[in-house]
């Protein structure tokens, strides 16, 4: 056993491990494909929740960040990021207060999305009581059917027309997010994903030009279509999360390689029975997730591999099971276990695990390690 392994076995399980290298490397490939494509990269913290990482995105080239939740918007405002976009209906004028004002005094850009004129509404009446002006953004949905609106629904042109009424609000432009995507069998199926959702954007922003509506902003959203297009022609911005760890989904669809995936969870062999080997890692730390958005495509939750071990892709076991503290790896001829054995787990959906531990462990090349706190785990609101 070398000296590294040796390392890894003094840590205490389950754990979250961040490879720092490969998070460095997944950050700067697509700072990359904006650059070349002379793009905003506004990177989803929802991912990672991590004012570490955050530092690290925006040192590469980032121009802000984007959140899902007002507290996440938050956590992030009051640690030096100057400009963040709310990808979120936020209607409630509770956390429209606390967003607005917090930004106005840290005098931080701020947009929201919006696919109503409640939400105009609310909004404005917020921005107006603290004199902040709020870069407000329209979300058009282009198949995940979750928020926004539909290409053809006369409504956006109203909206649009609203928010340029509002003496605080500045319309930017169109959003979106494919998240169907990640449902996808492969690679090929993605490209045709993003594509139709460019091709919806540009047919509702030549519908608001008809209009007489400038769009000045085309924000596109989802790791797996952003490694997938080929021509991001017409879009001004790219607002991937899940690229700085990776994980079994864009592995699954062929996007990426094994050596991409940053982030793993470290767990031990605590039981074992005929039909399984039982870890300490169970769905408090792995999640239920089988998939995001709830696709339930990926096979089990998570790949296991024995520390140390070639983490080749056709030899691993599978987590076939979850209690909340337990794990169970589903016994194959290939790789034999023992009691107190360590393993790594490849998570299905790293966004889940993130949110579900207080720090991580990341690893360096030169085999320190340091913690750092997940600044904005829980921020469900």
């Amino acid at each position: 056993m070398n000296e590294f392994i040796k390392k890894l076995y003094q840590i205490e399980t389950p754990n979250v491990l961040i490879d720092y290298q490969r998070l460095v490397e997944n950050i700067k490939s697509i700072q990359k494909i904006a650059n070349d494509n002379r793009i905003k990269l506004r990177p989803h913290i929802k991912t990672h929740k991590c004012l570490e990482i955050a530092r690290i995105q925006l040192e590469k080239g980032a121009i802000g960040i984007t959140c899902a939740k007002t507290e996440e918007a938050l956590v992030f405002a009051r640690n030096g990021v100057s400009s963040i976009t709310v990808a979120y209906p936020v209607v409630d004028e509770y956390k429209l207060i606390r967003l607005i004002s917090t930004c106005r005094q840290l005098k931080i850009e701020l947009g929201i999305v919006v696919d109503s004129k409640y939400g105009v509404r609310n909004i404005s009446k917020i921005a107006v009581k603290f004199e902040k002006m709020v870069k407000i953004y329209i979300k058009i949905d282009v198949g995940l059917h979750r928020c926004g609106l539909q290409k053809d629904n006369p409504e956006i042109i109203e909206i649009a027309q609203s928010i340029k009424k509002q003496s605080y609000l500045e319309y930017a432009g169109l959003l979106s997010h494919a998240g169907h995507s990640y449902a996808a069998e492969n690679k090929y199926e993605v490209k045709d994903i993003a594509d139709i959702e460019k091709s919806n954007l540009i047919h509702v922003k030549n519908m608001l030009n008809k209009a007489g509506i400038d769009v000045p902003e085309i924000s596109v959203g989802s790791t797996p279509t952003v490694l997938a297009t080929e021509d991001f022609n017409g879009i001004t911005e790219i607002r991937p999360g899940n690229y700085v760890f990776m994980d079994n989904t864009p592995l699954r669809l062929g996007l990426i390689s094994e050596d991409r995936i940053a982030l793993k969870v470290l767990a031990t062999v605590v039981s074992q029975n005929d039909e399984y080997y039982i870890i300490d890692a169970g769905s408090k730390i792995l999640s239920s997730d089988t998939g995001a958005h709830g696709s339930g495509i990926d096979i089990g939750f998570g790949h296991a591999y024995p520390l140390g071990a070639s983490d080749k892709q056709d030899d691993f076991l599978v987590v076939c099971r979850l209690s909340e503290e337990h794990g169970f790896l589903k016994r194959n001829k290939t790789i034999n276990l023992s009691i107190g054995q360590k393993v790594l787990i490849l998570p299905n959906h790293s966004c889940a695990v993130i949110n579900l531990v207080d720090y991580v462990t990341a690893i360096f090349s030169d085999g320190n390690f340091q913690q750092w706190l997940i600044a904005a785990r829980g921020c469900s609101r």
